[in-house]
């Protein structure tokens, strides 16, 4: 799947709330996200360009009111970028394909990593394992 290449493009793809959050670097309100309650086996992937992100195996509930995952999928096209915004460090996450805003990494997640992939509902699509 290709990526669009101008911000006109971006909008009709994404819609508004996709594109605020995926190409503006927005943040969804917590606990609002249609996938922050997802447990079916399953890909996430980036709302942007498709690219496999995530699995519903490394997801967990961390109490911040986004989808969280403790580890990324193998080859998983994520770059992390030092965020200063906001009086604090973070580090920002986006995708490495099409560098759509994801979210956030923080360094208070559980085993076996230690990492929080803390993630916009809206930056994301689900894929369903089949049966």
């Amino acid at each position: 799947m290709s990526a669009p290449r101008s911000d006109q493009e971006w909008r009709e793809k994404l819609g508004e709330e996709r594109y605020y959050i995926c190409r503006k670097g927005g943040t969804e309100p917590p606990f609002t996200g249609a996938l922050l309650a997802e447990k079916r086996p399953g890909t996430f992937h980036c709302a942007g360009c498709g690219a496999a992100l995530f699995s519903s195996a490394a997801k967990y509930d961390s109490g911040s009111g986004w989808p969280s995952f403790f580890d990324r999928v193998k080859d998983a096209p994520i770059t992390e970028i030092r965020d200063e915004s906001l009086g604090m460090v973070r580090v920002e996450l986006r995708c490495g394909a099409c560098d759509s805003h994801l979210g956030h990494l923080f360094p208070d997640g559980p085993a076996p990593t230690g990492q929080r992939y803390c993630v916009n509902s809206l930056s994301l699509t689900f894929e369903p394992e089949s049966s």
